[in-house]
């Protein structure tokens, strides 16, 4: 069997992040042609006769986990399998290890749907990569029938934990009441203990084997009213919790409010002193204009995007590191933080800006009050399809005020289309739509002065879609 042949007619493809389809797409074949696709893209320049894999808690997970293993059989490389970690589990101690790795997820999206990570042994994959994956002529044989059970290795669940349980002293938490809130998330068995490790008192919070897909960007309004009713009930200091592979934070302060993913990242970045950020167009603009930066440099959305600007960054700046609007934590360079040095991790993690911010003595209120008064929200419309996300976009790009007119807005200061649709009016509030890579969905992100104007624009854009 030929890998491109076998993905192409897969219904499955790459989004902002990794594979991603529907569940009934990931049969084991397709699991083992990308397998195979991603060992024949990163063989160049690479020496490895281990790869590692692991698993969030969706139900297809394990399954697909196994295909993918089985196949390296085939081509006489050990599967090194972690069980169920978090994203940036894998990727450090793939990456100490010099070994490529695949993550078996599909993060925030419905548990009907998966994907898969991969990871060269220096880092994630480029879009480069992506093109030679889905391109690759690589020959395999169907492995249906050839499945086997995974025998856990812990190491990896080691190695994270000692990554900041060694970075800060035992008492950098100590006085602090967290809740965490488990749900399905790949990291839960880790956090209680790493949190506990730094000094916390802990709570447990709803822990449930049914997988939910968290979307940090877009908190549920049964997620905001459980951290308003928990920081009442428990008297927290904050709450924390991530999406399912564990690799974008969500924190809730002392009053039960959800922290925007950019705000988190941007308070981390200055705790951090970082010197040089690049982050994706959808971030909030307080991130300039908190002047805390030499220099801040704008991309597509997604994390090969955000990566492939820190090896420019970093010519001219001791620290880089970069982040998402969604929270997940990209560091580019090694760092001197708490007790030691922080290694490089150049993909999405949720403990950084979660450590950095709650070992502050400061409640978690009090630093957002020092930020610029710049306020985002997001929404998405589910079961919205790419085509009619595009046609819409390509409409309200040649003229904005065809649609946003209708919201009172008279004038235009600029138009960003680095992805999706940007637009910044003249009275500073900014509409940005753009198709979801992983999934049916058009998400609406709007920045404004007031938080209450934010939540009422995304609101009255999502309804006029439906009518326009």
């Amino acid at each position: 069997m030929l890998a491109n042949q076998v993905i192409a007619q897969s219904g499955v493809s790459f989004g902002t992040s990794g594979a991603r389809g529907l569940v009934k797409d990931f049969s084991a074949d397709v699991c083992a042609a990308f397998t195979v696709a991603f060992l024949d893209a990163v063989k160049a320049g690479s020496s490895f006769n281990r790869l590692a894999i692991a698993i969030d808690n969706r139900p297809s997970s394990y399954l697909m986990a196994q295909a993918c293993a089985a196949v390296l059989k085939q081509f006489d490389i050990e599967a090194v399998y972690y069980g169920v970690i978090p994203t940036p589990a894998l990727a450090y101690k793939a990456m100490q290890d010099g070994m490529p790795a695949i993550m078996v997820t599909g993060s925030h999206i419905p548990f009907d749907r998966n994907g898969l990570k991969f990871y060269r042994p220096d880092g994630e994959i480029s879009k480069d990569d992506e093109l030679a994956i889905v391109s690759s002529p690589a020959n395999f044989t169907s492995i249906e029938s050839m499945l086997a059970p995974l025998n856990i290795d812990n190491s990896a669940t080691e190695a994270y934990i000692k990554r900041y349980s060694n970075l800060f002293s035992v008492d950098a938490l100590k006085g602090k009441k967290i809740g965490i809130y488990e749900h399905s998330s790949a990291g839960r068995d880790i956090y209680k203990q790493l949190f506990e490790l730094l000094g916390a008192e802990v709570t447990s919070l709803e822990r449930t084997d049914t997988f939910v897909p968290i979307d940090t960007e877009a908190v549920s309004a049964a997620d905001q009213q459980k951290a308003l009713d928990w920081s009442s009930l428990y008297g927290f200091d904050a709450i924390f919790s991530t999406d399912g592979d564990g690799d974008r934070p969500l924190i809730a302060d002392e009053k039960g409010n959800w922290l925007r993913g950019d705000v988190l990242g941007l308070l981390c970045s200055q705790l951090l002193q970082v010197e040089a950020l690049a982050i994706p167009v959808s971030c909030n603009t307080a991130i300039e204009e908190s002047s805390s930066f030499k220099s801040v440099t704008r991309t597509k959305i997604g994390s090969p995007y955000v990566i492939a600007e820190f090896e420019r960054l970093a010519e001219c700046n001791a620290s880089v590191a970069g982040f998402e609007a969604n929270g997940g934590y990209l560091l580019a360079t090694d760092m001197e933080v708490g007790n030691g040095t922080l290694k490089a991790l150049p993909t999405r993690d949720a403990l950084l800006p979660a450590f950095a911010v709650l070992t502050q003595k400061s409640a978690v209120s009090e630093l957002v009050a020092q930020l610029p008064a710049r306020y985002t929200a997001s929404d998405r419309l589910q079961n919205f399809s790419r085509d009619k996300s595009d046609k819409l976009i390509h409409t309200l790009t040649a003229d904005p005020l065809a649609l946003f007119a209708l919201l009172g807005y008279s004038a235009v200061a600029s138009v960003n289309t680095i992805d999706g649709l940007r637009v910044t009016f003249t009275n500073g509030d900014i509409i940005h739509l753009r198709p979801s890579g992983n999934a049916p969905e058009l998400r609406c992100y709007v920045e404004s002065d007031k938080q209450l104007s934010a939540v009422n624009i995304v609101n009255k854009v999502l309804q006029l879609i439906f009518v326009f």
